[in-house]
């Protein structure tokens, strides 16, 4: 096969928090790369998945959910945003149709800003398989399709990988042509770290409630193979006041160990090796507030 006729491309995902976008790269990629959890904004950085096949290569972007910024570590999420956003060659943006319905309004006001990017734009309607409309999927793509931005309109479900394989024709449709960017037997850019940091950040969503997560980070200390076949991962969580901490610990250090353990069987699924997991909590004093503690966590 001759370099012409290989496509290869960066597609961008965006929407809203909460409308899809983590579960759909992972139906996509038919692998869990980002954490998926039913509270907002869990995604903070730029997730970036690799999927290669015989005549082409996707390189998915999964971004922060679009926000209004109410403090420094949201407003780095939104530059990782911009930077996907003028990196892609297809911009595509999930809507929830559970949650927002044919609110043609709210997604043209919300995302007017895709008008400076000249490129093709992809609508995809997640959650089909749960909107009850008794008229059928048609003429809400019709409705959407009077906005005059996407070059097509899909309607998928995510969370039950439903018509993704044709979601993947059409990103394949709108690449350029162009050689591989990447090895094909790799399937993302950011390292096994960046992967650990994210499952045990994961289950601090899953276990603690409210606010508190989302004033929690997770940066790796150690990963190092430290007995055969068996790897030693040392993990701060870092969070912003002491009585966070003695909420991360828990009575008797029981919700450290519950988010240890459920951490590191994920982990290890990840890996394909077996683990051991060190956890410590520490405090750094409103850390989401100080460009320099975000630049050292990579924001």
């Amino acid at each position: 096969m001759s370099s012409q006729t290989q496509k290869a491309g960066f597609v961008a995902i965006i929407g809203m928090p909460n409308s899809g976008k983590s579960t759909l790269m992972n139906a996509l990629m038919g692998e869990k790369l980002s954490i998926v959890t039913a509270k907002p904004q869990t995604t903070r950085k730029n997730v970036s998945a690799i999927l290669s096949k015989e005549h082409s290569q996707i390189i998915f972007l999964d971004t922060p959910g679009i926000l209004r910024p109410r403090y420094e570590m949201q407003r780095s999420m939104m530059r990782f945003l911009y930077e996907s956003l003028d990196a892609a060659d297809v911009i595509s943006v999930i809507w929830n149709l559970e949650k927002d319905g044919e609110n043609t309004e709210l997604l043209a006001t919300r995302f007017e800003f895709l008008k400076n990017y000249n490129v093709p734009k992809v609508l995809i309607l997640n959650k089909i398989d749960t909107y009850k409309d008794s008229k059928g999927v048609l003429p809400v793509i019709a409705k959407f399709q009077e906005l005059g931005i996407f070059a097509d309109i899909i309607p998928i479900s995510a969370l039950k990988a439903a018509n993704t394989d044709a979601l993947t024709q059409i990103f394949e449709s709108h690449l350029p042509e162009s050689e591989f960017y990447y090895p094909t037997d790799i399937i993302s850019t950011l390292n096994e770290r960046f992967f650990v940091s994210e499952l045990v950040r994961e289950k601090i969503f899953e276990q603690l409630k409210e606010e508190l997560p989302y004033s929690t980070e997770v940066t790796i200390t150690q990963f190092k193979e430290r007995d055969a076949n068996k790897w030693f991962i040392s993990a701060d969580i870092i969070v912003e006041k002491d009585s966070q901490k003695g909420i991360m610990i828990g009575k008797g250090g029981t919700m450290l160990k519950r988010i240890g353990a459920m951490a590191r069987k994920d982990i290890e699924a990840h890996l394909q090796m077996p683990v051991f997991l060190e956890l410590f909590v520490k405090v750094r004093d409103n850390w989401r507030e100080k460009p320099n503690m975000l630049r050292s966590l990579g924001y």
